[in-house]
């Protein structure tokens, strides 16, 4: 998927703030959405391990036992690394047995050709979900935000998100809380572009309600 410009980006949040003009104090106060500005760092595999370990762990915590796993593998976290770990290596460095299970059949489906890495630009959403999710410890969530922040998807409505309905809410200045199977309908007015739509009600949760 080649990558989205800055001017494709501005046109994206202007089209945004068009359809939805309660959108457009957010966009001001905020920076341009990011989603699928730049190629990233990791591979899928790492990416989704690294996931599985991020899960209800703070950023320092998870990142300190990432870096533990990383070391216990002799310094890579690639598949052929990592299948020579057992559960009980993967908890001295902190990681949980629900975990553990959960990298392992990732690992394991990897390793198997189960799950091929190498299609994944030519699956939709959908498929790579069906994918994903078959395997133990790997939840709808992690696949919206692996297909959004990982594989640039801008097509993503992630309604089952609480933070982003959260900040739909602020956003259209709600006195309650939106339902996930009611945010799901207004989602096709923002078709292709509902991943830039979730960035912005994220960040509409940070700051000060006054700001909009």
């Amino acid at each position: 998927m080649a990558l989205t410009t800055v001017e494709e980006m501005r046109k994206h949040v202007r089209a945004i703030a068009k359809i939805d003009p309660a959108f457009a104090p957010v966009i001001k106060a905020s920076p341009l959405c990011t989603i699928n500005q730049k190629r990233p760092r990791q591979g899928h595999y790492e990416n989704l391990v690294t996931s599985i370990i991020s899960q209800q762990l703070a950023v320092k915590a998870a990142d300190t036992i990432r870096d533990r796993v990383r070391a216990l593998a002799g310094g890579s976290l690639k598949p052929e690394a990592l299948v020579n770990l057992s559960a009980a290596d993967l908890r001295t460095a902190g990681v949980s047995g629900a975990k553990a299970r959960a990298i392992d059949e990732l690992t394991q489906a990897t390793l198997s050709g189960a799950v091929e890495f190498k299609k994944f630009s030519k699956l939709s959403n959908e498929e790579i979900s069906a994918e994903l999710t078959a395997l133990w410890g790997i939840g709808r969530w992690t696949v919206e935000m692996f297909l959004m922040f990982h594989l640039g998807r801008l097509d993503l409505w992630p309604v089952g998100d609480l933070a982003m309905r959260r900040g739909w809410e602020k956003i259209h200045r709600l006195d309650s809380e939106i339902a996930p199977k009611e945010l799901d309908l207004v989602g096709d007015k923002f078709a292709g572009r509902q991943s830039i739509v979730a960035w912005y009600c994220w960040r509409a949760t940070e700051g000060d309600s006054s700001s909009w």
